[in-house]
């Protein structure tokens, strides 16, 4: 299993080596940092979006976008390797539960500001995020399965 998660985070490195924001995440030795920071990165990437979205540049958007799942992917990929128990440990799972909270409230936000047509671009990266933020609830909720 953790050769799996291990073999997951080299190819979502390999992936976004061209993603600057990631590149800072992905050099922090401390996984619990690193999610931190690969949220934080998703927040910027939506700041990136929402403008290229004003600016009517669609496929910068696009690519702010696919870094945002991908800066969601190693948070949440990161804290599961910590290993640790989210309910004896809820500090890092908690605030990377608030932070995709916020993600999502904002990608909701943004998808209704959108024009009628634009709406599936952020369908993918809204399902995503709350498919995370879901798992580290429930991980705060119910704890490690044992």
């Amino acid at each position: 299993m953790r050769f799996l998660t291990a073999a997951l985070v080299v190819t979502l490195a390999a992936a976004t080596v061209q993603a600057s924001g990631l590149q800072r995440a992905l050099s922090e030795p401390d996984l619990n940092k690193r999610s931190k920071i690969a949220l934080e990165n998703a927040l910027t990437a939506y700041d990136a979006a929402r403008k290229a979205y004003d600016s009517g540049n669609l496929d910068t958007m696009a690519t702010d976008v696919q870094e945002i799942i991908d800066s969601v992917n190693l948070a949440k990929i990161s804290l599961d390797q910590t290993g640790k128990d989210p309910r004896k440990s809820p500090k890092w799972f908690k605030n990377a539960e608030m932070m995709t909270r916020d993600l999502s409230r904002r990608l909701d936000a943004f998808q209704q500001d959108m024009s009628f047509a634009d709406r599936p671009l952020l369908d993918k990266v809204k399902e995503r995020v709350l498919q995370v933020h879901d798992d580290l609830l429930m991980g705060l909720m119910e704890g490690k399965r044992k």
